[in-house]
């Protein structure tokens, strides 16, 4: 399975959230500027996150979005799923023969589990440390 821009910079966007949370709207300007992105591709990214309900807008001179839940409540899974679709490592395992099949199931299985086990909480925590062990987090 590989990860698209969509599904990369979609966590970039709700990374930033989660290190602002409880602070305040976050402006899609701000987020592109500091991450080098373009803008208008956030915005594409931001509508179907707003529609699952993972973020809100707050209009106005200082709006921006907010994450619409706490951070420890979003999980890497549920922004990927959003952007990405499902979790599946080949198209059409269910045609595969029953050996490779579990192979890929437990391939699926392990990504699922990673990403649904990985909270915006953490993601945001690691950011913000340069050890050793906040690089083996991302491995």
């Amino acid at each position: 399975m590989k990860i698209s821009t969509k599904g990369r910079y979609g966590l970039t966007i709700m990374i930033e959230l989660a290190k602002n949370y409880g602070n305040g709207p976050v402006s899609l300007k701000t987020i592109a500027r500091d991450n080098n992105l373009s803008e208008h591709y956030l915005e594409q990214l931001v509508a179907p996150l707003r529609n699952a309900c993972l973020v809100k807008s707050v209009r106005g001179a200082y709006g921006g979005y907010i994450l619409a839940k706490q951070p420890a409540e979003i999980t890497s899974g549920d922004i990927i799923r959003v952007l990405e679709g499902p979790i599946t490592p080949v198209e059409g395992i269910e045609e595969e023969e029953p050996a490779k099949q579990a192979l890929w199931m437990r391939v699926r299985d392990a990504v699922k589990n990673v990403l649904d086990t990985t909270t915006l909480d953490d993601l945001r925590k690691h950011g913000d440390d340069d050890s050793q062990e906040a690089y083996m987090f991302y491995i």
